[in-house]
C-alpha cells in the first residue's frame, strides 16, 4: 500500500506523521517552514485518512511508513508525530532505530498504557454518536475534546473538516483489523523530545511521563498554553520549538 503523500524540498529528511483527528494537511504550515529552512519534508496520509483509502486487508501503520520511505529512497530522517502519528513514530524508532535521526513526539498516543476514564468516556460518546448516524455530533465532539483554547475559530473549522473526511472514508469501508508487532522503547537510539499540552486529557499527560521515562535520554517539555494539537492551535509558538529540534539534530 503506497500512502498518499507530499514530498517537498531538498536536504536532510523530516517525516511529519498526523493525528487521527486530522490528516497530512495538519502539517502544511510546518512543512513549508521546514522546506524554507533547507529540509526535505515528507507528509503521508495513513490508510483511512485524507487521500489514502481505508484498508481492505490486514495492515500495520508502521510498516506502511517504512514501505513509503523505502520507495522514496529515504534511509534516515527526523520523525515527528502528533497523537496517533506519535504512536507510529515511537514504534518505528523502536523497531528500526538506525533509520531515525531524531524523534519528536507531540501529545503522542501509545499502546503501552491502558486508557484512563477520560479517554474511555470520550470513546463511548463518540461510538454512540456514530452508531446513531450523528456524524456532525461526532465531529463536534472531537473538535471540542482535542482542540485547545489557543486555537482560532478558523482552526477549529479546519480540524472539523479533516475529522469529517476521516469519518467519511472509514464509515464507508468495512472494519479491518490492524496487525501490530511488539516493540521496546529502550531500543530507541535517536535524540528524543516528548512534548505535552497542559490543557490535554490526563491520559496524554501520563503517556508523556511514560515515554520520557522509558526512552533512553529523552527530554520532555510541557506547553502551558497547548491542548492536544499545539502545531495547529498556536503555530507561532510551536514552530520555533520544531525548528530548534530539527536543527539540533541535523545541524
Amino acid at each position: 500500500m503506497t500512502l498518499a503523500h507530499d514530498l517537498d524540498g531538498d536536504g536532510p529528511a523530516v517525516v511529519l506523521l498526523h493525528s487521527s483527528v486530522c490528516d497530512r494537511r495538519m502539517w502544511q504550515r510546518q512543512s513549508a517552514l521546514l522546506v524554507e529552512a533547507g529540509y526535505r519534508v515528507l507528509r503521508p496520509d495513513f490508510q483511512g485518512f485524507g487521500e489514502s483509502p481505508a484498508p481492505s486487508a490486514a495492515y500495520e501503520e508502521v510498516a506502511d511508513v517504512r514501505e513509503l520511505l523505502d520507495s522514496l529512497g529515504i534511509d534516515r530522517a527526523v520523525v515527528v508525530g502528533s497523537s496517533m502519528g506519535g504512536r507510529v513514530a515511537q514504534e518505528f524508532a523502536s523497531r528500526w532505530p538506525s533509520r531515525v535521526a531524531g524523534l519528536l513526539l507531540v501529545c503522542a498516543a501509545t499502546r503501552l498504557l491502558a486508557p484512563t476514564p477520560d479517554v474511555r468516556a470520550f470513546g463511548a460518546e463518540e461510538d454512540a454518536l456514530l452508531e446513531a448516524g450523528d456524524v456532525d455530533g461526532a465531529v463536534a465532539l472531537n473538535v471540542r475534546t482535542w482542540v485547545g483554547p489557543a486555537a482560532t475559530a478558523e482552526t477549529r473549522e479546519f480540524v472539523a473538516a479533516m475529522q469529517r473526511r476521516a469519518f467519511e472514508v472509514q464509515l464507508a469501508a468495512g472494519d479491518v483489523a490492524a496487525e501490530r508487532e511488539d516493540f521496546d522503547l529502550a531500543d530507541v537510539t535517536a535524540p528524543t523530545l516528548v512534548v505535552s499540552g497542559a490543557h490535554d486529557l490526563d491520559y496524554f499527560h501520563r503517556i508523556a511521563a511514560l515515554l520520557a521515562d522509558r526512552i533512553p535520554g529523552a527530554e520532555s517539555r510541557e506547553l502551558d498554553w497547548a491542548g492536544h494539537l499545539p502545531n495547529l492551535e498556536d503555530p507561532q509558538r510551536f514552530d520555533p520549538l520544531l525548528l530548534e529540534f530539527v536543527r539540533g539534530v541535523h545541524g
